[in-house]
């Protein structure tokens, strides 16, 4: 489903007015939120898709890393999780098993529990966690926080779709594609962490809309526009000539036609760096709005904590007549 129609059926959903709904479907946000005591709240999320790598056990790790993200990009610590997994009846025991114990040992690293699941038979393998997390009220992130003056930071390098469409085409050396699969793989938790020690008060992570599609989202719902540094951008080994080679998924063509009219390129911005910022993500990084005397405590930290590639790629400006402008 792209972009469109989904935030489409999103906006036309009925609603119940509740104050204590302090996150719902108004700004594509990456979970709910919903107040529990003045001291406690709690974020729902779920979030499953198809096989993106050959090995069960890594993709059970990277659906369940991905899922896990939307706790840490609303600023709170998942606390439960269920599994979701859709499997057909020809997948042998041992591949399934396989997949749960990936996806259960990626919740096991985050600090929460697996508290059993659902499956169902379906043509095609499908898994990942609706999770639970625990956040105070006051310390809630949202996509809708960034202000004008504030700088951007991304934690992950980009391009995992596009090396993902290389290596089934068989031209993605291993080396490669064990970067790509790491980078999905790996928590948001110690970069989350960081935010909490710096007092940010917005955030959004980096998924299938790519990241123009989420950093759009991010600006629509803030109501301000962003400037993005084109040549700043963290990305993965080998992405930029894959991406000069035209191994583009579809998905970045949908988020294109979704974005078109919001996203504005400067003269001299690559084709194939405007196909990566299309590029639609697997648990990719957290974008995170920054007051500019903070990011240098930011970006230490997080260094520090091992979460090398994160680095300033933008600013936020005041609304113009684009959500978005590269340059």
């Amino acid at each position: 489903m792209g972009p469109e129609v989904l935030s489409n059926i999103l906006r036309d959903l009925p609603k119940k007015i509740d104050e204590n709904l302090l996150v719902g479907t108004d700004t594509s946000d990456d979970a709910a939120v919903y107040k529990l005591t003045e001291d406690l709240a709690v974020i729902v999320t779920v979030d499953f898709f198809t096989p993106m790598v050959d090995d069960p056990y890594q993709f059970g790790q990277i659906a369940a890393a991905n899922a896990l993200s939307d706790v840490y990009a609303m600023g709170g610590r998942p606390l439960l999780a269920l599994n979701i997994f859709c499997l057909p009846n020809c997948l042998p025991p041992e591949t399934s098993s396989e997949i749960l114990r990936g996806g259960a040992d990626k919740v096991l690293e985050s600090g929460a529990l697996i508290g059993g699941g659902h499956t169902v038979q379906d043509d095609e393998p499908k898994y990942g966690l609706a999770v639970v997390g625990l956040v105070h009220p006051e310390q809630v992130l949202s996509n809708a926080g960034a202000r004008p003056g504030d700088v951007l930071v991304l934690t992950k390098p980009l391009g995992t779709g596009i090396i993902n469409t290389a290596f089934k085409g068989g031209l993605a050396e291993e080396e490669v594609y064990r970067a790509a699969v790491e980078n999905m793989a790996a928590l948001n938790k110690d970069a989350a962490e960081c935010l909490k020690e710096t007092g940010i008060s917005a955030c959004t992570d980096i998924t299938g809309f790519g990241f123009l599609g989420h950093a759009a989202e991010m600006a629509r719902a803030s109501k301000v526009s962003l400037q993005i540094n084109s040549q700043a951008l963290p990305l993965l080994p080998g992405v930029l000539d894959f991406a000069r080679m035209g191994l583009i998924p579809a998905g970045a063509y949908d988020n294109h036609r979704y974005l078109q009219d919001d996203v504005v390129f400067a003269a001299g911005v690559e084709q194939e760096v405007q196909d990566i910022l299309f590029d639609p993500q697997t648990s990719g990084g957290l974008l995170i709005p920054v007051k500019p005397e903070q990011v240098g405590r930011l970006l230490e930290s997080m260094h520090q904590k091992g979460v090398a590639h994160a680095v300033v790629v933008g600013t936020v400006i005041p609304p113009q007549n684009f959500l978005i402008k590269v340059q």
